[in-house]
């Protein structure tokens, strides 16, 4: 395993919206950066209240148990309940909380749920409030974005002891545009430690690695596949550098209402929670809207098209 190392710590937002020359600086340089206190304690507040509500009251008797998976220990999930989620709220299992040789859930329901998605930012009005605000708004403007659509909004639980491991990734390979604009809105809504699996990223890997594979839609029928990419690899406007041997991964510790920004063809990843701390976060996307989408994307957008980040007056 490559070497890690922690993330400086970050320095305070500016009072004004939207970012500093030398934020814009460090996130094209890095390819992520930190913005503690993004969202005040008490937005904080009101969307764990959100979530411990929605995890405590979905109906466990009729759901079909979809779990997550990133693809490591089983097939990449791709079930209808999965792919029909781009304009619902829905819950998705960890792989550790059943019973391996059973199949019967071993945690209750508010402990065993790795990601809620993926519309929250539409349906769920605490979620809505704090994902189209001028400040975020502000912030896509200030990254290059002409037309800032949001897409594909969740809670990523962490779960004490089994919140599972997410390998190293690009988020354009999730939500592909030609050319890649993909960049992730990641909050934290409990303090993020090497603990309880926070972030780690490989520091400028969105200079050096372009997005080379796409997960799709199967063409013949039901379920996903990962297949090439046959359009642009690498941002508009981004000229490539060389690719290294070795790449190193940097841990970015963060504190609850901090906002992390995320290159769409940045490498990152986390760890498998073995803590008995959870490590809830929020996170949505944003793509740009003049960029194609097309068809062959698993989200696919809901009537209406995807939600706009309106940047008026900001």
């Amino acid at each position: 395993m490559a070497p890690s190392r922690t993330s400086p710590t970050p320095t305070p937002p500016p009072k004004t919206l939207g970012l500093t020359p030398s934020q814009l600086a460090s996130f094209s340089q890095d390819g992520y950066l930190l913005l503690p206190n993004f969202l005040p304690p008490s937005t904080v507040s009101a969307l764990l209240a959100e979530t411990h509500h929605l995890l405590s009251t979905f109906p466990l008797a009729t759901h079909p148990l979809t779990r997550f998976s990133t693809g490591e220990s089983s097939a990449h999930v791709s079930d209808t309940y999965f792919l029909t989620s781009g304009d619902k709220i829905r819950f998705f299992f960890e792989e550790d909380a059943f019973d391996p040789s059973t199949g019967t859930l071993t945690k209750p329901q508010a402990l065993a749920i790795n990601k809620i998605g993926h519309y929250l930012h539409e349906l769920s009005p605490p979620f809505r409030a704090a994902t189209l605000t001028p400040a975020a708004a502000a912030v896509a403007r200030d990254l290059g974005f002409r037309d800032p659509r949001v897409l594909q909004s969740m809670v990523i639980c962490k779960q004490p002891e089994i919140g599972g491991r997410v390998p190293p990734h690009q988020d354009s390979t999730f939500l592909y545009t030609d050319p890649p604009s993909a960049v992730g809105f990641w909050i934290a809504l409990e303090d993020a430690t090497r603990e309880n699996g926070c972030l780690g990223f490989v520091r400028g890997s969105h200079r050096r690695v372009g997005v080379e594979r796409r997960f799709v839609r199967k063409r013949e029928g039901k379920g996903t596949e990962f297949v090439w990419v046959e359009g642009g690899r690498w941002p508009e406007g981004m000229e490539p550098e060389a690719a290294q041997r070795e790449e190193e991964y940097t841990l970015g510790e963060v504190k609850a209402g901090t906002l992390v920004l995320i290159h769409g063809n940045l490498l990152h990843k986390s760890e498998r929670n073995c803590s008995k701390r959870g490590r809830m976060i929020y996170t949505f996307h944003v793509i740009e809207g003049e960029s194609t989408y097309d068809e062959r994307n698993w989200l696919q957008p809901p009537e209406g098209g995807f939600t706009r980040l309106g940047v008026e007056g900001v």
